[in-house]
């Protein structure tokens, strides 16, 4: 099974926030964003290893601007880090200026994508090659998320969260 890069994964959704997507503050509802986000990160799962894919978990996300009514969203998701049969999905959320067109970046999140076969059965995935600075930064970093939610959910022993010790020692 040929490596992959993460451009090779790159899905960009772009839409419009309409006022039947908003609270009564008339900004998009998060439970709103969060699907667009993972619909996102699904095709792009679903790009670096050609299988059906399931979300297995949304590892992190962080709102740090409200998203209007009648932004311009777009939603950059690609794949961070493959493993054994899961994958990491970096999503970057941005909004464009009415104005100016200038981005900003008003969220983010970190989601996981399982591969499998038509009975639902894990199946393996094409390793991942980073190119940019970024995707390195980002890959080198999936390993030690991974293994900080499975230390969380009881999954793995701490003493044996290598990554993590690794960050304490010295």
């Amino acid at each position: 099974m040929p490596s992959k890069t993460p451009k090779e994964s790159l899905t960009v959704l772009t839409d419009l926030v309409l006022p039947g997507e908003t609270n009564p503050l008339d900004n998009l509802f998060g439970g709103e964003l969060l699907a667009r986000m993972d619909r996102a990160s699904s095709i792009a799962a679903r790009r670096h290893c050609k299988r059906i894919v399931v979300t297995a978990a949304v590892n992190h996300v962080e709102f740090t601007k409200a998203v209007p009514v009648g932004s311009v969203l777009t939603i950059e998701a690609k794949v961070s880090r493959a493993f054994t049969s899961s994958m990491e999905i970096f999503v970057d959320v941005w909004i464009e200026d009415r104005e100016s067109g200038d981005k900003t970046k008003v969220n983010e999140g970190i989601y996981t994508f399982v591969a499998v076969n038509e009975t639902g059965t894990p199946v393996k995935v094409p390793k991942l090659i980073p190119e940019t600075e970024l995707e390195k930064e980002r890959f080198e970093g999936a390993l030690r998320r991974k293994q900080l939610s499975l230390v969380l959910a009881k999954k793995m022993k701490p003493s044996d969260a290598t990554e993590l010790k690794a960050l304490f020692k010295n």
